[in-house]
């Protein structure tokens, strides 16, 4: 396994703990306070809930991005526009990653900030490491 490939792998593992996060809280996960700067304790208020279900898609579609963009996957085709536009969509999921850090790192929640800046950071490394494949 190269390190591109174990490197997108340590993503989708992150990602995929991040995107169930935001699943609960779409479901109503008690967990208000490790999101958002904290500002809703416990369960997210109705339209707020929306919030995480938008963060669940565009994890998704970055977890895809890394993989595909390693080439961990090779049994998967994709088709060769969407092919051509890995490159661009890999420092798309960087620079997310990137303002992901420092928004956490400046939240006004303690706990959030403890939770997301380690996962963000790891998550930034190792998607710059695919970004650079």
């Amino acid at each position: 396994m190269t390190t591109t490939i174990a490197c997108a792998w340590v993503f989708t593992v992150l990602g995929t703990f991040a995107l169930l996060f935001q699943v609960a809280l779409a479901f109503g996960a008690p967990w208000g306070e490790l999101t958002l700067g904290g500002r809703h304790r416990g369960v997210l208020p109705g339209a707020w809930r929306l919030v995480p279900v938008f963060s669940a898609l565009l994890l998704a579609a970055f977890i895809g991005i890394v993989l595909a963009r390693a080439g961990a996957l090779p049994q998967v085709t994709l088709p060769a526009g969407l092919q051509a536009l890995l490159p661009t969509l890999a420092w798309v999921v960087v620079g997310y990653n990137a303002l992901g850090c420092v928004v956490n790192t400046i939240t006004p929640s303690r706990r959030e900030r403890q939770l997301w800046v380690p996962v963000l950071v790891v998550m930034l490394a190792t998607s710059i490491v695919v970004a650079r494949h």
